[in-house]
């Protein structure tokens, strides 16, 4: 891991007055950038060959986009150095992830990054110190696991990729070991799944709820967890198969997906606040004990209500969540007396440290 200091050194070294707020051209940036406009700072956008065409139409909240063969020659020496010859700060989401390896993020990336960057390889289901792992120092109800499927014994959902688009899920549902095998072949066969991706997949409890994805800012200058708001997923095959009428499904022989396509807006009974904020107040507190600073800025504890009004997470975003639906919160507007974004909370935050002379304390 690249020492924070040198980080922090090199936020030092930036002119506070031409700061950059740079993001990759995918998932959030589009919420990313027009956030960093709002509180006129510079945004730069690294976009991938073919993939720049979306953010060259909304001029009015990028000021440069950087054009290469692959996301993951960001990493490339020169890029690195305009970046920071640019006052750079890179605001890491999914796609960050997704497109530029965990070593490299941790121990290549010279850029600094607003969050901690430490905590980013949590979201992977296979690693020591994952999101299940927070999430049972904080306390925090998750799904039940299963460490092989002969050991199911309830209903469950099965988290694989799929075998072509690694960023894409095929998972799917199962009650039974046997039903786990068929299921689980008949995608073998048809190619949605391989088996090897099978044999790491995580088995985890299907917790019947209703599902929302709680959205969360940390501020480190204040000390403060805020709840921004709340979004519902909208996914294909899943959604448009259930608009069916029942007599319909029966008839229809498909294999149901859980692709992310797009967002809904949501609220949630006043009478359920206090147990989200306790929830993220808890969560914060753990990622202080184990990853060092802890948590900064934006994460997201994807979540099911149970008909006990229990709340059981079963997915963390350690990053930039992607909800740009967030704009229509009722609870930003309760904390500012304005609605907007995670995109703006990220900015305001880093004009204020910049004010504070405190932009090393939110970068790592």
């Amino acid at each position: 891991m690249i020492d924070r200091s040198i980080l922090q050194k090199t936020v030092k070294s930036y002119d506070n007055n031409n700061i950059s707020i740079a993001a990759l051209g995918s998932h959030s940036a589009l919420d990313i950038m027009d956030g960093a406009t709002s509180e006129n700072l510079n945004t730069i956008v690294i976009c991938q060959k073919g993939r720049e065409v979306t953010y060259k139409h909304f001029h009015r909240i990028i000021n440069n986009v950087i054009t290469l063969p692959k996301f993951s020659d960001l990493l490339n020496d020169d890029v690195q150095k305009s970046l920071i010859s640019n006052n750079s700060i890179m605001i890491p989401h999914r796609s960050f992830t997704t497109y530029i390896d965990y070593d490299s993020i941790e121990n290549n990336l010279q850029v600094p990054i607003f969050g901690n960057r430490g905590m980013l390889r949590t979201e992977e289901r296979n690693v020591e110190k994952n999101q299940y792992y927070l999430l049972e120092k904080a306390n925090i109800r998750y799904p039940k696991l299963f460490n092989k499927p002969e050991d199911i014994d309830r209903p469950v959902i099965v988290k694989v990729m799929e075998s072509t688009r690694k960023i894409e899920r095929a998972f799917f549902t199962a009650s039974s070991f046997k039903e786990f095998n068929e299921k689980a072949e008949k995608r073998i066969a048809q190619g949605i799944i391989n088996a090897e991706d099978l044999a790491d997949a995580r088995i985890e409890e299907f917790i019947l709820g209703t599902y929302f994805n709680f959205n969360f800012f940390y501020s480190i200058l204040h000390d403060r967890v805020e709840f921004l708001g709340i979004d519902r997923r909208l996914q294909t095959n899943l959604n448009d198969f259930t608009s069916l009428p029942a007599k319909q499904q029966l008839e229809i022989d498909v294999e149901l997906q859980n692709i992310e396509v797009g967002h809904m807006p949501a609220t949630i009974r006043e009478s359920f606040l206090e147990k989200v904020f306790e929830m993220g107040n808890k969560f914060v507190d753990s990622t202080k004990k184990e990853f060092d600073p802890g948590m900064i800025g934006p994460f997201a504890l994807q979540s099911a209500i149970t008909k006990d009004f229990e709340l059981v997470v079963f997915d963390v975003s350690p990053r930039v969540p992607g909800s740009p639906v967030l704009m229509m919160s009722p609870y930003t507007h309760y904390y500012y007396g304005e609605s907007f974004g995670t995109g703006k909370r990220i900015a305001m935050e880093i004009s204020e440290a910049i004010k504070e002379e405190r932009l090393d304390e939110v970068v790592t």
